[in-house]
């Protein structure tokens, strides 16, 4: 055999070799995660999984079997659903609705309360609380809030200072716990200008206000994040909603 034609062998041979000897890739996503994904009782949920990246958020939360977490403004309690599932029988999911928020939204209150009824979510519960006074029957692992950080300085909500608003939920988690924050990007440098008309908030302002109640900054998500997303238009327009860019930060408790 001449030596070109047994280089070009060996060479086609190479990446062959190569494919079989590479390690099978590992999921960040632990099995207890994957597992309350796969809950028959979600069936009504997963056609929005892969677009709300489901398993790569609870991850981020590093939400534990046997922990409590607050799923603050639930909205129609999909997450609320899966966080049942990842603490188990052993934990506890606590579902905060502020007075004025549920005022606002009465049939998401009341699938809550439908939610807590159903034996196979037990380990549920609903509490309404005054905006300005966010509080837990127990010190908690993880608070978690998305799309309504940008809601408590507004109008309807009581105009809530957000440092309040933090240092209550830092107060209401263990050392340690965390506060997940997700929420709809701002312009850079907006601020708060655009919670009330746009429903967003510059994610700045946010991790300052939160590291400012002795929060500390504890690594963020960018699998929400969309640059198509102009940042100067309502999340409700029909150009963007559903795919707006959003920030997911986690902040820890010291200790």
């Amino acid at each position: 055999m001449r030596p070109t034609v047994l280089a070009v062998l060996v060479a086609l041979a190479l990446p062959v070799a190569t494919a079989v000897a590479a390690p099978p890739m590992k999921s960040n996503v632990p099995a207890y995660v994957t597992a309350a994904i796969n809950d028959p009782a979600r069936k009504n949920d997963v056609g929005d999984d892969d677009r709300r990246k489901l398993a790569d958020l609870m991850a981020f939360t590093e939400l534990k079997p046997g922990q409590s977490v607050v799923d603050l403004i639930p909205g129609s309690g999909y997450f609320t659903r899966v966080f049942s599932g990842i603490v188990g029988p052993q934990g506890h999911v606590y579902v905060v609705w502020p007075n004025e928020y549920a005022a606002e939204s009465k049939s998401d209150v009341q699938a809550s309360k439908a939610l807590v009824a159903d034996p196979h979510y037990a380990n549920v519960a609903v509490f309404m609380v005054p905006a300005k006074e966010f509080k837990t029957p127990d010190k908690v692992d993880v608070v978690f809030t998305s799309q309504n950080y940008h809601d408590y300085p507004d109008k309807f909500m009581g105009n809530v200072d957000p440092t309040v608003f933090d240092k209550q939920v830092f107060d209401s988690l263990k050392p340690g716990g965390l506060f997940v924050v997700i929420d709809h990007v701002a312009e850079t440098g907006s601020g708060m200008r655009d919670t009330d008309t746009l429903h967003r908030i510059d994610p700045a302002i946010v991790k300052k206000q939160v590291e400012s109640v002795g929060f500390k900054f504890d690594g963020e998500s960018d699998v929400l994040r969309n640059p198509a997303d102009p940042h100067n238009i309502k999340v409700f327009d029909k150009a963007i909603r559903g795919h707006t860019d959003q920030f997911v930060y986690r902040f820890r408790k010291p200790g």
